[in-house]
């Protein structure tokens, strides 16, 4: 029994996965149990954020593992310490609470957005708004938050307290937002949903509106947070900061990690019982979001970032192929103008490159590190594939 034989046999089929069995990875590139080489432009759906086993990520990560692995949230560990402060540094928040994935993250500012409310003006106040097309996890209250027809189906009844406002659609977020709502939700690039930026004027609006009537801000960063679109947070492109911030994918360089992040207002509203995580702020995960941290933070890393943005841009626009591109930074949305996404993935994994879909879009989120060198062979074998 071949390794997909004894997967498939195993293991629930809760994902629809290519025919690729990855067997090790080095820089932006893995290879297969065969020995084929792949350029990887997905890195783990941008998780994978400094590549595959960097030396000096991976230097951080064995030396954790070989000095303590896990210690439950009753006691205090340096490494979680350590990885706090730098974290509320580089972002700019009062305090963190550390879960094991962005749908953790994500469940912890619903409670916290809730009990906020709760305990300032009482009950009735418990409504989240959050927009169409959204994505925010595959937990039941993080998917019913999600704002995608799609994904609600076959878990009813799903949970109630959350309401739908289309993106960028400014009279709609007006209509809904009464006084049962106690926070708006967003992300500031659609994802899943097709990596699309939300426009200036609607993000504005949204912090207007909510700071009148004491209503929290909560930003879904899973996937744009941690340098992905050329700064630490995609809301700095905005010139906005939400009381609530949830990260996770790149955040420890591919080990499990979810980071709900909150200023000061919200920074106490949890108090001892009222949430919790057994492997949340893990050391083994806390000592790869240090590294990761560390790298973000040296001299010229995101201006690197931003011109690899320009310069996979610059590239895509040759391709006739190609209707439009969206996303910030390395995170990239391309609308093709008669071919299929899937069918473009599938061929794009034959001829050694590794890239995503959302909705009808190519998806690309390349490793931080990739090399221009490394960018411009994966595109020379986009544009091929798009240009047959």
């Amino acid at each position: 029994m071949n390794t997909m034989e004894k997967f498939d046999k195993h293991v629930m089929h809760s994902y629809k996965r290519y025919p690729l069995v990855m067997q090790k990875g080095e820089g932006r590139r893995c290879t297969d149990e065969n020995g084929k080489i792949y350029i990887d432009f997905g890195s783990g759906i941008g998780t994978n954020s400094l590549g595959y086993c960097d030396e000096k990520w991976s230097d951080a990560v064995c030396r954790q593992v070989r000095t303590l692995q896990h210690s439950s949230n009753y006691y205090y560990t340096g490494v979680q310490a350590e990885f706090a402060e730098k974290l509320c540094e580089t972002s700019g928040y009062d305090s963190v609470f550390f879960g094991n994935s962005g749908a953790e993250a994500n469940e912890c500012a619903i409670k916290i957005a809730r009990k906020y409310s709760f305990d300032k003006y009482g009950k009735n106040r418990h409504n989240i708004i959050t927009l169409v097309n959204s994505f925010h996890g595959r937990t039941m209250a993080t998917l019913s938050a999600t704002g995608q027809d799609v994904f609600h189906n076959y878990f009813f009844p799903f949970l109630e307290g959350f309401i739908n406002v289309k993106a960028n659609d400014i009279d709609d977020l007006k209509s809904k937002l009464d006084d049962t709502v106690c926070a708006v939700m967003l992300e500031y690039i659609q994802g899943e949903g097709g990596v699309n930026a939300l426009n200036q004027d609607f993000v504005n609006a949204v912090y207007e509106l909510c700071e009148e009537k004491d209503i929290l801000v909560i930003a879904d960063e899973v996937q744009t947070g941690a340098g992905r679109t050329g700064k630490f947070l995609a809301g700095e492109h905005f010139g906005k900061k939400a009381d609530i911030t949830t990260m996770a994918k790149g955040l420890a360089g591919g080990i499990p990690i979810g980071a709900c992040l909150t200023n000061e207002k919200c920074s106490n509203v949890l108090s001892a019982g009222a949430h919790g995580s057994t492997f949340g702020g893990n050391p083994i995960a806390c000592a790869g979001g240090i590294a990761v941290l560390e790298r973000i933070n040296s001299d010229g890393f995101l201006d690197e970032v931003n011109e690899k943005a320009v310069f996979i841009r610059k590239e895509l626009e040759k391709c006739s192929e190609i209707e439009s591109v969206s996303g910030i930074g390395l995170m990239i949305g391309i609308k093709l103008k008669t071919k299929k996404a899937s069918d473009v993935a599938q061929k794009a994994l034959e001829k050694g490159l590794l890239i995503l879909t959302a909705k009808d879009k190519v998806r690309l989120l390349p490793p931080l590190t990739i090399s221009m060198e490394e960018l411009g062979d994966g595109i020379k074998i986009l544009r091929d594939i798009l240009e047959e």
